[in-house]
């Protein structure tokens, strides 16, 4: 995709560079990212996005942030753990390259000095919480309930994103299998022993 010059005159600068950024993510991985070529895209000088941004880590971070919040957003008022579930499931298929960012820290400013950053992952995870503490009274029960469920979402969200299970959904939902899925697991009809 690239954003003509005139966007940058009317003050989106920082959207445009962004939205070139996610969609070099999505296609090529953040290893892909380089600043003057998002500049090239966005048809504007190589120096513009440093006044936004001012390096690549500064660039992901906000990738980082936005993520975050958009995942907030698309957890809050899930009624249980399972549907935040299908919802963590679906962002990561509607946001593939925030996604992608989001959950490899080294890539980004995750220090107690991003104050936007901590504040849309502390929203973030208060809303997967929120799931499993309708389990469990127990803490403890509480907090490992919510590691398991977040383990099932995010390797499911991952399979997904690396396209290996494209053969096993078949084109179907990908929510609504991960749905499907985690009823399994909730009924007992998957055997606890090989061959039960």
């Amino acid at each position: 995709m690239t954003t003509s010059r005139s966007t940058y005159h009317h003050g989106d600068l920082r959207q445009a560079i962004l939205a070139a950024a996610l969609d070099v993510i999505a296609a090529e991985g953040p290893g892909a990212l380089s600043l003057r070529d998002l500049a090239r895209r966005a048809g504007v000088s190589h120096a513009a996005p440093a006044h936004h941004f001012k390096d690549r880590t500064g660039l992901l971070t906000a990738i980082a942030t936005e993520g975050y919040e958009l995942l907030a957003e698309a957890l809050a008022g899930a009624p249980g753990l399972r549907e935040r579930g299908v919802r963590y499931v679906r962002f990561a298929a509607a946001h593939p390259a925030h996604f992608q960012v989001m959950f490899q820290p080294d890539l980004y400013r995750d220090r107690a000095d991003d104050a936007e950053l901590l504040a849309a992952k502390a929203r973030a995870s208060a809303e997967l919480r929120t799931g499993a503490e309708t389990l469990a009274a127990d803490p403890s029960v509480t907090r490992d309930t919510g590691i398991a469920a977040w383990s099932l979402a995010h390797g499911f969200a991952t399979l997904l994103l690396t396209r290996n299970l494209d053969d096993p959904l078949g084109g179907r939902d990908p929510g609504e299998v991960f749905r499907s899925v985690t009823g399994l697991l909730g009924s007992g009809q998957l055997p606890d022993k090989e061959g039960e």
